[in-house]
């Protein structure tokens, strides 16, 4: 079963085997990030494509929908505020910080519009560009995370934080319960 497979399940609340990819957070943030350049890959396709494949456009609102929202979560509720109390001044992380929160912003008001364009499947010219600006935008900020963010985390956090974390992203999955996991 595949960690998109397990993210569909625990969308739907559904018993789960092992979840080794929760072990350590930053490891399935990255891997949520892998997943969304997968996701922006299919928009440009769709951008490109005369007449969208419906279960693409599907698979993408599904994404957009339910695992990005918990993945932003994730970050802007844990992995952010425990790098601005664990990095050191020359870190320079708020600047960094501020910059992919202003990007989340963004994300959150583009969204709606994208899951719109692709729910119509008539796509128009303006709205092929919305989609590979979203997805451009969305690279641009994977690239700055997991370049900079991802690195720092894994040398800054402390596994309490790591824990912490942890235990929030399954709780916020509705995980918690599923699997007895110790906070």
């Amino acid at each position: 079963m595949g960690r998109r497979d397990i993210r569909l399940l625990a969308h739907a609340k559904m018993a789960l085997p092992e979840l080794p990819g929760f072990a350590n957070p930053l490891d399935f943030i990255a891997e949520d990030h892998l997943a969304e350049r997968e996701i922006c890959a299919l928009i440009d396709s769709v951008a490109a494509s005369d007449v969208p494949d419906a279960q693409t456009c599907e698979r993408i609102i599904t994404f957009l929908k339910y695992q990005l929202p918990a993945h932003l979560e994730d970050e802007e509720r844990d992995l952010f505020p425990m790098l601005r109390r664990r990095c050191d001044a020359e870190d320079e992380i708020d600047k960094a910080l501020d910059k992919l929160e202003n990007d989340h912003e963004h994300a959150a008001d583009d969204t709606p519009a994208v899951i719109a364009l692709l729910a119509g499947q008539a796509i128009d010219a303006a709205g092929r560009t919305r989609l590979t600006d979203y997805a451009r935008n969305a690279r641009r900020h994977l690239i700055f995370e997991n370049a900079i963010i991802l690195p720092l985390a894994r040398l800054r956090l402390r596994t309490s934080d790591l824990n912490r974390m942890r235990a929030n992203m399954l709780k916020r999955r509705g995980l918690d319960r599923l699997l007895g996991a110790p906070c």
